[in-house]
């Protein structure tokens, strides 16, 4: 019986294929992005021209010790607590009516013994050195999150209800945003004034300090 021949395998278009699927995979596989706490550093200051003066109940001190506990205004409060808190402080809007620091868009009581108004109430974080890295990244979402939750609620008076600030950021930054970015980003800007960042970071104390 007559061998039969070994076929032979096209190898030709191997080289094609593979290129397909390398561009293939390039084109649809998705590239996760590093994210971070976004954070700006203040500009340098001459040395002889001494920081302006804060007023102490302008300042709202939150301070995580070795042990992961919260402590804000030196007291123990639970991590869940703190937004409420931080919200309550940056809207007290504690200036008397008819000053110039009169805040008119808070909602908050109006404490005098709280902060003034938004433009000068600081949040104050330290951390011990030993704080875990869990617990600061929380604390620092619920800061940030007082934040976004008062300026989405001034997007939405001043814009309506379809401008949310926080998803018209978001959709922006991903280039999803349906409209005039420009006019968009002018607004967020707007938003922004009225509540403006200010969270200080303090020298993360040592263990027993």
């Amino acid at each position: 019986m007559a061998r039969r021949a070994t076929p032979e395998v096209n190898a030709g278009s191997m080289a094609d294929i593979a290129f397909l699927l390398l561009i293939f995979f390039l084109v649809t596989t998705t590239i996760e992005k590093d994210k971070g706490i976004a954070r700006q550093l203040p500009p340098k200051q001459d040395e002889t021209t001494p920081p302006p003066p804060l007023k102490e109940k302008n300042i709202f001190i939150v301070t995580v010790n070795q042990d992961d506990q919260l402590l804000v205004e030196e007291e123990l409060m639970e991590l869940k607590d703190l937004k409420e808190a931080a919200i309550a402080f940056l809207d007290n809007g504690g200036a008397p009516s008819g000053s110039p620091e009169y805040c008119r868009h808070c909602q908050g009581a109006k404490d005098p013994r709280s902060s003034d108004n938004p433009d000068k109430a600081v949040i104050s974080v330290q951390n011990d050195r030993l704080t875990s890295y869990q617990m600061y990244i929380a604390v620092q979402n619920e800061l940030v999150g007082a934040y976004n939750e008062l300026r989405n609620r001034e997007s939405v008076r001043l814009f309506g209800s379809n401008f949310v600030y926080t998803d018209v950021k978001n959709a922006i930054n991903e280039g999803k945003y349906q409209g005039n970015v420009e006019d968009a980003e002018e607004k967020l800007k707007q938003v922004q004034s009225l509540f403006p960042l200010k969270l200080s970071e303090a020298e993360p104390k040592k263990r027993g300090q």
